[in-house]
């Protein structure tokens, strides 16, 4: 028997609500305040790009728009700030059911077939949009579409999307999560409203990790641990509570162990590539690379504000090289402690010369 899509979603995390069924938002005041006068005052525009780091509230405040237009659907008479969404009424509980009917949330899918989440939009989840507002689009209400994130998008998928970006129905407004908005298509970027979403700073994210911490065990009263914490996390509530939640500090603690040393520590290495290499670690898999990617853009941008072109040239083309060969491991199912090891010491020697040779 095939196995059944979870109740859940790509980037679920165990124990913390998810976007559509929180309550809670901090930070981002402007661009909320902004989005609720220009509902009021009927200037929204019909297609919004929310762009931003991942994890730093863009999908959450997607919802909490698309519940505050859903609850006043005559905007003259709503309210000039967003309204907080209540958990206990019927039309939040099926948003964050996903039953809404006047709400698609558009995201990975899942694959019976593998048991396991594609690694894209495609073309059929898209198409689904047309489906949907052609179904619901008798009764005047409005209809929103929140797609997260847009950069998973195929390209057959993101060519759909742009066929109905073009001519929007009346009452559609079109969500866009984009963490890497580099990613879309410029074509639909031209045919949306940017909305920038900066990253929390450390009193934003203390209060937002006191709601969401609090079922994987952060203790954001004591300072010394979320200083660690927050340097890693680099304003994001979710890259937080992965860090927590999947050994992350321990992690991103030994690459820096690794790379430090004036030789290679070969054992620490092969420990941490043996823990990055097990069937079940996907999300520390993921935290390293990240770190790791991090760490080489950190140098080329560090290397560009001196001026010395060349070099920071040569960190970003060993950047992309890192990443296509994190994507390689991915994509043909290679061995995933080999090319973590393989990974840590060409950094190393890399920081060691300050020259990065190509992959």
């Amino acid at each position: 028997m095939a196995e059944q899509a979870p109740n859940s979603t790509y980037d679920a995390i165990d124990g913390v609500p998810a976007p559509n069924a929180t309550s809670f938002l901090t930070a981002h005041e402007e661009v909320r305040t902004f989005l609720a006068q220009a509902y009021q005052e009927g200037r929204m525009h019909h297609a919004l790009l929310f762009e931003g780091l991942q994890g730093i509230g863009k999908a959450t405040t997607g919802f909490h728009l698309a519940g505050h237009m859903l609850k006043y659907p005559d905007s003259a008479s709503a309210p000039q700030q967003l309204s907080t969404p209540d958990q206990d009424a019927a039309p939040y509980r099926q948003m964050s059911q996903g039953m809404h009917p006047a709400l698609l949330h558009i995201t990975r899918p899942f694959d019976a077939k593998t048991g396991k989440y594609r690694t894209a939009i495609t073309v059929e989840e898209i198409r689904r949009i047309t489906h949907f507002l052609s179904r619901t689009s008798g009764d005047g209400a409005w209809r929103i579409v929140i797609i997260d994130p847009a950069d998973d998008m195929n390209r057959n998928a993101a060519n759909a999307l742009l066929k109905t970006l073009e001519e929007p129905p009346a009452r559609a407004l079109f969500i866009l999560i984009s963490h890497s908005s580099g990613r879309l298509l410029p074509t639909i970027r031209s045919r949306c409203q940017s909305l920038a979403f900066k990253p929390l700073n450390d009193n934003e994210l203390k209060r937002a990790l006191e709601v969401a911490g609090r079922d994987v065990g952060i203790d954001v009263q004591d300072q010394a641990y979320f200083a660690a914490l927050s340097a890693r996390a680099e304003g994001s509530v979710r890259k937080a509570l992965l860090l927590v939640a999947h050994g992350g500090l321990e992690i991103t603690d030994t690459v820096d162990a690794v790379l430090s040393g004036n030789h290679f520590d070969l054992p620490k290495a092969q420990a941490l590539a043996s823990v990055l290499g097990g069937r079940e670690a996907d999300v520390q898999n993921q935290l390293f690379l990240e770190y790791l990617l991090d760490k080489a853009a950190a140098q080329a941008l560090g290397l560009a504000e001196q001026g010395q072109a060349v070099q920071a040239s040569q960190w970003s083309q060993f950047w992309d090289d890192l990443r296509r060969e994190a994507m390689e491991t991915e994509s043909y199912n290679l061995d995933r402690k080999q090319a973590a090891l393989i990974m840590m010491e060409k950094m190393h020697r890399a920081m060691r010369s300050g020259m990065p040779a190509r992959i």
